[in-house]
């Protein structure tokens, strides 16, 4: 085993938050929230099989421009514990240890447009050792480090469901040996009860829930949407054994993503976690490789750092799917499980990977006004 770059940046960060580290991770998880379509899609068009979206895990992980690997339990087995692939390696591999029903995005679903539930289909001992019951003394030969997912939606029932889970999976969590990072979504279906302010009402539920939990069974760090640069300063000038992360949101340009990165960076970010940014580029290490020279702060310049990404094509005999003026633009890009980077509404909090026809009037007729005010009240609020 050699020594892990996400433990040795983490510790350089808890010591001085100025240090200028920062942790990238590339979320394979996508398996977790959708269906056949969750690996994307091939350059001609081919749906990628399992075996494709593995096949590239191996290749962006040889690459180790990564901290962390982020995967199901079941992708976790095939790669961390029956290959061993993370032994040689820098980058730390994590399993998604919960999927809320708000992340469920496929065919024809309606469950992103109704107030999340807490659930977990992988077992902890899965994730850790690829089977129940090992013994207490055996080492971890899995994943040690989780995601876990927090949906709240200013409804008392609902949310008292979701920290009820939340604790009861530190108490395992800990007990097991396995470490965690909190993802936190912002409100998926709030309806009447949306707060006015959904960027701070989110700061203020993370520092509510997480004061009352102590030593080994805080999270390591905070996966959440990107809400603007004041939230993001708020946060992380809180309390600085909370390293703030971003989830990356839906695809949009290449621009979106580089900025996005860039400015949480600037306002306090030192964490980052991109799926469809990633999974959805013409060349995967490519873009890992501009994002990580982002997060160095090698490259300081967004739309430098689009034509430095456009330059790599070119010498890769790679055609870029958008010409450079195209993909210099900002778009409004949703970054919610049921979004795309097709529309034009900004909703801010991030779940996986599937099209905006997920969630609109057409798919779910039953839910058309619900959804539309949902979506045009986030609109105001976003942006």
């Amino acid at each position: 085993m050699v020594q892990k770059s996400l433990d040795m940046k983490l510790a350089r960060i808890l010591a001085d938050p100025s240090c200028g580290d920062f942790i990238l991770a590339d979320a394979k998880d996508a398996d977790m929230g959708g269906g056949i379509g969750s690996p994307g899609k091939e350059r001609d068009g081919r749906r990628r099989s399992l075996d494709d979206y593995r096949r590239i895990i191996r290749e962006n992980v040889r690459h180790e421009q990564v901290d962390i690997m982020l995967m199901s339990a079941s992708t976790s087995e095939v790669l961390t514990i029956n290959e061993r692939l993370f032994d040689a390696s820098t980058v730390t591999p994590a399993c998604r240890a919960n999927d809320t029903t708000d992340i469920y995005s496929v065919r024809d679903g309606v469950y992103p447009s109704v107030a999340s539930r807490p659930f977990r289909t992988a077992m902890i001992e899965h994730i850790t050792h690829g089977r129940l019951s090992p013994a207490p003394s055996e080492p971890i030969v899995g994943a040690d480090l989780a995601l876990y997912s927090a949906t709240f939606n200013n409804d008392l029932q609902r949310d008292l469901e979701t920290l009820t889970h939340y604790r009861d999976f530190r108490v395992e969590a800990e007990v097991k040996g396995l470490r965690h990072f909190l993802e936190v979504f912002n409100p998926n279906a709030c309806a009447d009860m949306c707060p006015r302010d959904i960027g701070r009402y989110l700061n203020d539920m993370i520092a509510r829930t997480l004061a009352g939990v102590a030593g080994k069974g805080r999270p390591i760090f905070l996966k959440i949407p990107y809400n603007g640069p004041e939230v993001m300063e708020e946060l992380a000038g809180y309390d600085r054994t909370l390293v703030p992360g971003i989830l990356g949101g839906a695809s949009g340009t290449t621009y979106d993503a580089y900025f996005q990165l860039h400015d949480a960076r600037e306002h306090g970010a030192r964490v980052a976690l991109y799926g469809r940014m990633i999974n959805n580029s013409e060349h995967q290490v490519t873009m890992i490789e501009h994002l990580r020279r982002i997060a160095d702060g090698d490259l300081t310049d967004p739309a430098q750092a689009v034509r430095s990404y456009h330059a790599a094509l070119e010498r890769l005999s790679i055609k870029p799917y958008r010409n450079l003026e195209d993909d210099l633009q900002s778009t409004k890009r949703g970054t919610a499980y049921s979004a795309s980077s097709s529309t034009t509404v900004a909703i801010d909090g991030g779940r996986a990977d599937a099209p905006m026809s997920s969630i609109t009037n057409a798919a779910i007729p039953n839910h058309n006004d619900r959804v539309s005010q949902n979506l045009a009240r986030l609109t105001r609020v976003l942006g």
